[in-house]
């Protein structure tokens, strides 16, 4: 359809409402200025307008058709993925570390294509990271907080 071209990167953040100032603030610190986001209509995406972005909101009314929307699939598929993944892996979810969750499938899903070379950037990282204390260990790569 158009909407999708080149590569896509998957960037999920935890957010704590769906208010049109809670997404603005998010995009001006997620999104670059300019990009193009396609929402599916809820009002609260308005904020990605207000944070300079283009934005495209796409009406899929509820229910299971809107599910079927061929514009939404990947994205579909993605959140389908993330929960998987994530209930597949932990036992139990911590709020309080679902930043951390949503960075792991982040960083594995954005470099999906060179999978051999995680093992080496792991073992770069370790020897080049400083001992850390737990309570950091366990925060998401960009601790974003709103306002």
């Amino acid at each position: 359809m158009g909407f999708l071209t080149g590569t896509i990167y998957m960037k999920f953040n935890a957010v704590d409402n769906f208010q049109r100032k809670t997404i603005r603030e998010w995009a001006e610190h997620a999104l670059k200025k300019g990009v193009r986001a396609v929402s599916d209509g809820l009002s609260c995406f308005r904020g990605i307008e207000d944070a300079g972005c283009h934005h495209t909101a796409i009406v899929t009314g509820g229910g299971h058709a809107s599910m079927e929307n061929e514009l939404f699939t990947w994205v579909n598929t993605m959140l389908g993925n993330v929960k998987t993944a994530i209930t597949g892996t932990y036992h139990k979810l911590d709020p309080k570390h679902l930043g951390r969750y949503l960075s792991e499938f982040n960083y594995r899903f954005n470099r999906r294509f060179d999978m051999p070379s995680m093992i080496a950037r792991l073992g770069q990282a370790a020897v080049n990271t400083a001992p850390m204390p737990d309570r950091l260990l366990k925060l998401p790569d960009v601790q974003w907080q709103p306002g």
